[in-house]
């Protein structure tokens, strides 16, 4: 294989800061090796990425045409080869520099929003400046459905297992890369086929394996495009032109909202995954997700929590977003999203300790928020683990991520107290 090409494009920090936009809970597969270049399998290539304080740096890496582009029935081995690079005779028809400005979303100048946020919110203003970059990718919209199907009651570490289990078992082969084996994501048809719950419960995937085999069967059973079809026009696809969004309302504009209740009817699919799709898949820059931290957020710093909002009901749920989308616009997501990563920075810091811990054979329930099914399907792995650390539960009136409505589930506090076995609840 020849030496790889790479490209470069003009990029401070400020506009785009890749290290803390590819961790910060929107896109979930994600590697970066230990030279800090960032890679994934993305529209039939392996692309990869990396920064400095003047540019950012991009290569593709096409497959091979001796690999088979068909989707494994079991894990893939590494090819014994590595896949090509796009060379001269492929570079008057490579779409990869308008795919890394599609996906990235490189088109808005970030500085000017966040002056815009920071004079319309002076708590933005105050935690901003440590967390500048952040930008929504432009992802798409199958891979951040059931991304979010899988984040639901999760943390990240364990989503981006479970995004690469369905690749490497689902997704179509593309080669290795440095050692690694890399697949594309696999599309609707290939998780709607028979066995594929069963296989997924056995993966590890628990209740959501049901709501991702039922979610692929209802997307295809809607056919081609129509998942596509929910997108904010402003936001197409890579290679269509955009179109005006609608007119601006302070719930946000009709299409967000007709997106939003059309996601609701898929299977594992609340308020707040819904919310997901619609900011970080469809384009929708009004979405804005609410889950425990974000709620803390509004309590914390906006007031919430007392009088008619003081518990997370749908009215409160609608009321967070609405009060952010008055504050910020029709971009209040982006923004939300810059708050939710500086609340979430010492956890994704405390992540790392506590993959250690379970290479120990120790499991750390460290969850924000449980649903009834998914207290059922913790307490299945407890059973097999040596479990150092248990929770307190107490009573929340929430929204669940399933089929069932709203009902008073399980959410877990942060308080931690230590047991010697696991406890059947």
């Amino acid at each position: 294989m020849g030496a790889l090409e790479w490209h470069k494009i003009p990029s401070s920090l400020s506009e785009l800061c890749i290290n803390t936009t590819l961790r910060c809970g929107q896109s979930f597969r994600w590697r970066k090796n230990d030279a800090g270049v960032w890679s994934m399998s993305l529209h039939n290539r392996i692309l990869s990425l990396h920064q400095d304080s003047e540019y950012l740096y991009y290569r593709a890496t096409f497959p091979s045409p001796t690999i088979q582009h068909t989707t494994p029935a079991l894990p893939t081995p590494p090819a014994s080869h590595a896949p090509s690079v796009a060379g001269a005779e492929q570079s008057d028809t490579d779409d990869t520099p308008a795919l890394v400005h599609h996906y990235l979303n490189l088109k808005p100048n970030l500085t000017s929003l966040y002056a815009q946020w920071s004079a319309a919110d002076a708590n933005f203003a105050k935690k901003a400046p440590k967390f500048t970059g952040v930008r929504i990718l432009r992802q798409d919209s199958w891979e951040a459905l059931v991304g979010f199907i899988c984040s639901s009651n999760n943390n990240i570490a364990r989503i981006s297992q479970m995004m690469h289990k369905l690749c490497l078992h689902y997704g179509p082969l593309l080669g290795t890369l440095d050692g690694e084996v890399y697949h594309d994501f696999p599309q609707p048809r290939d998780l709607a086929k028979d066995g594929v719950e069963a296989n997924l419960r056995a993966l590890g995937f628990g209740y959501r394996a049901k709501y991702i085999w039922k979610t692929a069967c209802m997307v295809v059973e809607k056919g081609e495009g129509w998942l596509d079809g929910l997108r904010n026009p402003e936001a197409p696809v890579l290679g269509v032109t955009p179109s005006e969004g609608g007119e601006w309302k302070a719930q946000g504009r009709d299409g967000y909202r007709a997106a939003h209740e059309a996601l609701i009817e898929l299977q594992g699919v609340g308020p707040k995954v819904a919310d997901c799709v619609c900011l970080m898949g469809l384009g929708w820059g009004e979405a804005v997700p609410v889950d425990t931290h974000v709620w803390q957020i509004a309590q914390r710093d906006y007031k919430f929590g007392r009088g008619k909002h003081a518990s997370l009901t749908k009215a409160t749920y609608d009321a967070v977003g609405d009060k952010f989308r008055s504050l910020w616009g029709k971009e209040a997501g982006w923004a939300h999203s810059v708050l939710f990563t500086a609340d979430l920075k010492a956890f994704s810091e405390r992540l790392v300790a506590k993959v250690e811990v379970v290479d120990k054979k120790e499991e750390v329930v460290e969850k924000k928020e449980e649903d009834e099914e998914d207290v059922k399907v913790k307490k299945e792995e407890v059973e097999e683990a040596v479990v150092a650390k248990v929770e307190k539960v107490v009573q929340k009136r929430i929204k669940r991520e399933d089929e069932d409505g709203e009902k008073d589930v399980l959410a877990i506090e942060g308080t931690v107290r230590r047991s010697k076995r696991a406890r059947n609840n």
